[in-house]
């Protein structure tokens, strides 16, 4: 499944000419194209769908998903564990789906 997820712009920049965001996703953090909404600001909230900031979104919105999404498990679904991830780029940790024991 591939959730339209709210975020909090942290960081804008430009790269190779398109401008760019570092979003935090409740703790995930992920690059964000702005090519839809170029005018987004640091500290602002959006709705992310497949790297692309769609819509602005208020902050109180934007938790309250965020904590539904939690609490369904769905952060975890679309973003994975980012510990087992950054273990598993290491070598140190168990493949996708092997259960520990």
């Amino acid at each position: 499944m591939c959730l339209a997820v709210p975020g909090r712009v942290l960081g804008v920049e430009e790269r190779d000419g398109t401008r760019m965001a570092t979003v935090d996703f409740g703790g995930v953090v992920k690059d964000v194209c702005l090519e839809y909404l170029p005018d987004l600001q640091v500290g602002e909230y959006t709705i992310v769908h497949v790297g692309f900031a769609l819509q602005r979104l208020d902050e109180e919105s934007a938790r309250r998903t965020l904590e539904l999404f939690e609490n369904l498990g769905m952060l975890q679904e679309e973003f994975g564990d980012p510990w087992e991830q950054a273990a598993q780029a290491d070598g140190n940790g168990p493949a996708a789906g092997e259960v520990l024991r």
